[in-house]
């Protein structure tokens, strides 16, 4: 277990980390909107993987306290989970890794690129 200080530094760079990504998410969802002339973002449609240690409900919370004065005021975050998938660079498998066993489950080769898991983006945005 972490040092409390080390753990407090933790907690609080998570928290910026999915503070600059609502930020960059609510920008570009009233870019699209305005785009579109839109009068209200009703739902944001996100993709998130495994592995890009992005917490929803951090999300949705800071989403919901920086977008008061915007067209995106009480709109819904969805969040479609990817899992992590990786391909083993001896034999080419694609399989998802057990908890901390990524050796490939055919040729047991620990050598393996992610595929897919660290996706983060928003793929639509529904509005009025």
């Amino acid at each position: 277990m972490p040092p409390p200080l080390l753990s407090s530094i933790i907690r609080l760079v998570i928290k910026m980390h999915e503070y600059s990504i609502t930020e960059s998410l609510l920008s570009l969802a009233l870019e699209k909107a305005s785009e579109a002339r839109a009068g209200k973002i009703t739902r944001i449609n996100l993709v998130v993987g495994e592995l890009a240690g992005v917490v929803g409900e951090c999300v949705q919370f800071y989403f919901d306290a920086i977008s008061q004065e915007t067209i995106a005021r009480g709109a819904r975050l969805s969040f479609e989970m990817r899992p992590t998938k990786v391909r083993c660079q001896k034999c080419q498998t694609v399989f998802s890794p057990d908890g901390h066993d990524w050796s490939c489950p055919g040729c047991r080769e620990m050598a393996v690129e992610i595929v897919s898991g660290r996706e983060c983006f928003m793929e639509s945005i529904e509005v009025e």
